[in-house]
């Protein structure tokens, strides 16, 4: 179940129907499996035992509690506080795009409300799969399949537009979004996959990119390392200045990481390949530049126009109004902020603060220390361990990068809670060898027969029942 979650982010613009009474809302696809997986993680044997496990080790989920409780009420009550006397930017269901209005309750303060208690609800329920057997090689194939799903629906919408079939993966598209799919960037045809824009696209790209990476450098694995290649090209390709933006930003502690390798001589085998490749591309692109001065020039073109030209563009002052106008409304309540819901803005930062306000704003931040702290300060991490949370904690960084250029909700998604939850529970629980989370336990041989200490195999190592999580049962 937790796998199908996962991949089912692939579906960005692929709804289950609109709600008429929430203002035309349509839910995702993922909120179906999102349910299901709550649903089965309460309806296991032993559920609450491990729920009083998760939360009398994990500090976070007390404070992911307290922001859902905190969320909720502000979006319910502060739009009413503060009605007229600051303005909002509201999206209509009509055709009439975002507009500004004054501030009054909506029906995106349900609708968003019910996305962010489901996505912590989500982090409470693998607080607590985490800690059974399996778990984590379920979040790591859903990961892939996720990735794999995402670059397969990208090639398809590339290869549609480049041989004149226009937008082919329009009967997925049923969310009631503005689809901004068959379009052009300076020449260039604008990738949006499985979702409504070229935007949301490039940020899942650099999130499965960062993923890709993450995952070969503390593995070795090759298909991840031509999963991130294809993530690459395909991010390159996507037009999307998120993307671009993002990829720069992602890529500084690579290069920060490389160049304290070399200084240091002690150059990894993944951070050898990176630099080999890297000579031979420069070498090549000055050499074209040289022989072929205008060949670049569309790519020279696209640049400047998504990157360079982007906030002198109409859609780049929009968006440059909504975060000055979300600011503003910080200030105009005191520093409560609007309610979760009742407006947007352009980048995930300034929509905390005007959506949740200050407190708000604390607390995501706390949460957001614990996610980058990752698995240090923890002893004996067993590698797989490692590589599958690291790489989780990467992939979530990399979408809150991509929300800070574009995001105008303050909810960062189960994209964000899943690592976290990982993470945490890697980190905290009185594990005294991560190995047992890995993979499925086998079969423990019966002592009274055996007339040994109860153990299993796990990942080519010897596990005594001493070495579980002290939620699992004893038999």
């Amino acid at each position: 179940m937790i796998t199908a979650l996962i991949a089912s982010l692939a579906f960005g613009a692929t709804a289950i129907g609109t709600i008429g009474t929430l203002g035309g809302s349509s839910p995702l696809i993922f909120t179906i499996f999102n349910i299901l997986l709550i649903t089965t993680a309460l309806a296991r044997r032993g559920i609450w035992r491990e729920i009083g496990t998760a939360f009398g080790h994990i500090g976070a989920t007390w404070i992911v509690c307290a922001l859902m409780i905190y969320v909720t009420l502000g979006a319910l009550l502060l739009p009413r506080l503060f009605e007229g006397q600051t303005s909002a930017f509201v999206a209509s269901r009509t055709g009439r795009g975002v507009y500004e209005a004054a501030l009054a309750p909506v029906s995106a303060n349900i609708s968003q409300t019910g996305y962010f208690v489901l996505a912590g609800l989500t982090f409470l329920a693998v607080c607590v799969l985490v800690q059974r057997e399996g778990t984590l090689t379920g979040i790591k194939r859903g990961y892939f399949l996720w990735f794999i799903l995402h670059v397969s629906m990208g090639m398809l919408d590339l290869l549609g537009k480049v041989a004149g079939l226009g937008d082919i993966l329009a009967p997925i598209r049923t969310a009631n979004y503005s689809m901004l799919t068959d379009v052009t960037e300076a020449g260039f045809f604008r990738i949006a996959g499985a979702f409504s824009e070229a935007s949301a696209f490039g940020g899942v790209s650099l999130s499965g990119l960062a993923f890709s990476y993450t995952y070969w450098t503390k593995t070795g694995s090759k298909f991840a390392l031509g999963l991130g290649a294809v993530l690459f090209g395909l991010l390159l390709l996507s037009t999307s200045s998120t993307a671009y933006v993002g990829l720069t930003v992602v890529s500084l502690p690579v290069v920060i990481s490389i160049a304290r390798s070399l200084a240091s001589g002690r150059l990894r085998s993944g951070e050898a390949l990176l630099v080999t490749l890297l000579m031979p591309l420069l070498l090549l692109a000055t050499g074209v530049i040289l022989f072929y001065p205008h060949f670049l020039d569309p790519v020279v073109q696209l640049v400047d126009t998504t990157i360079i030209n982007k906030v002198t563009s109409t859609s780049g002052q929009e968006r440059s109004y909504w975060n000055y106008k979300s600011l503003q409304s910080f200030f105009d309540t005191a520093g409560l902020g609007v309610g979760l819901g009742s407006s947007r803005a352009s980048s995930w930062p300034i929509a905390l603060l005007s959506q949740l306000g200050l407190f708000g704003t604390v607390i995501m931040m706390v949460l957001l220390a614990m996610l980058m702290r990752g698995l240090k300060g923890s002893s004996h991490v067993d590698p797989q361990v490692d590589a599958i949370a690291s790489s989780a904690r990467a992939c979530a960084l990399s979408s809150l990068v991509a929300g800070s250029l574009a995001s105008g909700s303050p909810d960062p998604g189960i994209v964000f809670y899943i690592p976290l939850a990982v993470v945490l529970v890697c980190r905290r629980l009185p594990v005294k060898d991560n190995r047992a989370v890995v993979d499925a336990i086998p079969r423990f041989e019966n002592p009274a027969r055996s007339g040994k200490r109860r153990s299993g195999s796990i990942l080519g190592a010897r596990v005594t029942s001493r070495e579980c999580p002290l939620s699992w049962p004893t038999e």
